[in-house]
């Protein structure tokens, strides 16, 4: 029995499986209708969610599986002190798999050395979220048809944005990919996420300026200032709306540039993007919805 804390649990090999099975979904639906029927998939959520809880929900009811769990720690019995381990050791009771967010670093791998079933990150603090990155990968696969040798922006808050790490992570072990890094001195990437770079000697380069960055970079990956994880609201208020897209801002970027966002957006790209064939943050919901079905058939079936 596996559980997947980071992209890193994955192979290249295991992503590009995970990938096939998604296209297979597509195109064959009907194949994979009762493929979890009488399996129950628990989603354990300490923290919001919209797009990461309801995607695991649809992905297992289209498997033909059910799906029990809460949606906020209060309407939980960690409302009353319970731990982490004694919440994972009882839904392992009820539950053939459990997918988890937590609001602090490491819970899911704790959650992961009590559980006795497979346990799925989805999102600890501001650290991994493998799965997010499993649809930002099938996106850019789907929609580049590959994944090597790009330059991939990230936009924004580099600091805090867990998607940013994961997508980092899984996106240096193709061949010929560098980074273009977007942000305020405030919210630059930590420091661990640099030296992993310059370890598989990955070129990369750090700017304020989003302009200037834009005619270089084939994938655009913007994420939002996140509010929960600043302690000083005036940090929040000056840096939240520090970089915005605009139809305007995309005059000098390539004619098959990606546009992406994990979501929720705030103000970061204009709804008038929306309409540009290069914006891709829709697709991405729906891709990870496959990816997740994908994922829970592999550790269910290699459980079995």
């Amino acid at each position: 029995m596996r559980s997947i804390i980071s992209i890193t649990d994955l192979s290249p090999e295991e992503l590009g499986a995970l990938m096939a099975t998604a296209d297979d979904i597509i195109a064959r639906p009907q194949e994979y209708a009762e493929r979890m029927k009488h399996k129950k998939l628990a989603t354990l959520f300490y923290e919001p969610s919209t797009r990461t809880r309801l995607s695991f929900e649809a992905a297992m009811y289209e498997l033909g599986g059910q799906v029990i769990g809460f949606s906020e720690a209060a309407s939980s019995s960690a409302a009353k002190g319970e731990s982490v381990a004694d919440t994972v050791r009882t839904i392992s009771c009820y539950a053939d798999i459990i997918a988890m967010r937590h609001p602090k670093e490491g819970a899911p791998m704790v959650a992961a050395m009590n559980a006795s079933v497979p346990v799925i990150n989805s999102g600890d603090g501001g650290h991994n979220h493998p799965t997010q990155t499993l649809a930002d990968l099938y996106t850019i696969k789907r929609e580049k048809g590959h994944l090597d040798g790009l330059n991939v922006g990230v936009c924004g808050d580099l600091k805090f944005g867990r998607t940013v790490h994961s997508l980092i992570e899984a996106m240096s072990r193709y061949d010929g990919v560098q980074f273009t890094m977007i942000s305020p001195e405030e919210l630059k990437v930590p420091s661990y996420v640099k030296q992993h770079l310059k370890n598989r000697q990955i070129p990369y380069t750090q700017t304020t300026d989003f302009v200037s960055a834009l005619p270089q970079i084939d994938i655009l990956y913007m994420t939002r200032v996140q509010r929960e994880r600043f302690f000083n609201e005036d940090d929040y208020v000056r840096l939240k709306d520090s970089y915005v897209l605009t139809p305007q801002m995309l005059t000098g970027a390539k004619e098959d540039l990606i546009i992406m966002h994990p979501l929720p957006r705030v103000n970061e790209i204009s709804v008038a993007i929306d309409r540009d064939p290069r914006a891709c943050y829709f697709k991405q919901v729906l891709y990870g919805k496959y990816m997740r079905m994908a994922l829970i058939l592999m550790l269910l079936e290699e459980k079995r």
